[in-house]
């Protein structure tokens, strides 16, 4: 029986989004840490401050960050930096443990797909430990494993690269 898709809304990010979104992110961050490193807390610097936005989306012209809300309640996030030469990268999507393995990931790069239909190709970076994350960016997203990539620049320490061609380079020109 197939997954009914739920009702969710997308709008940008604010400031004043902040502190809810911190608290999704951190709830995100913890479960994978528990789950797959044996670590009570765990990711990317900033995560449970509000640092992390202020530094990765507010910070940069080409960031634009969505939050997730199903029913009132925020699910989840994606900030995404759109880059000349239209070669775009997923810089982060989270979503609330309560709400994981119900589709709404996959919705969520359907709605980015779609926000940005000109995008020749699409990069992103994620925990080699994250197995998960690999399954989904591959079986669910379409997205390859590459061991580098230029617009990814040197990759820190235990970090994967995954990319996604979105129109062939003919087309693409």
């Amino acid at each position: 029986m197939a997954k009914q898709e739920l009702e969710l809304s997308f709008e940008e990010i604010t400031e004043a989004d902040v502190p809810e979104l911190t608290a999704v992110m951190t709830r995100a961050f913890d479960d994978d840490a528990q789950k797959h490193l044996g670590q009570e807390r765990g990711g990317p610097e900033g995560y449970d401050n509000g640092d992390f936005f202020r530094k990765w989306l507010f910070h940069y012209k080409e960031s634009v960050g969505y939050k997730v809300v199903h029913k009132g309640d925020v699910v989840g996030a994606i900030i995404v930096w759109i880059l000349p030469g239209d070669r775009n990268i997923l810089g982060t999507m989270f979503v609330d443990p309560a709400y994981q393995d119900r589709g709404i990931g996959t919705q969520m790069w359907q709605f980015v797909e779609k926000a940005y239909p000109e995008t020749k190709s699409w990069r992103l970076a994620t925990p080699n430990w994250a197995k998960k994350n690999h399954y989904f960016y591959e079986s669910k997203c379409g997205f390859h494993r590459v061991d580098s990539d230029p617009l990814l620049q040197e990759l820190e320490e235990g970090l994967l690269a995954y990319r996604k061609e979105m129109k062939p380079e003919d087309e693409a020109a």
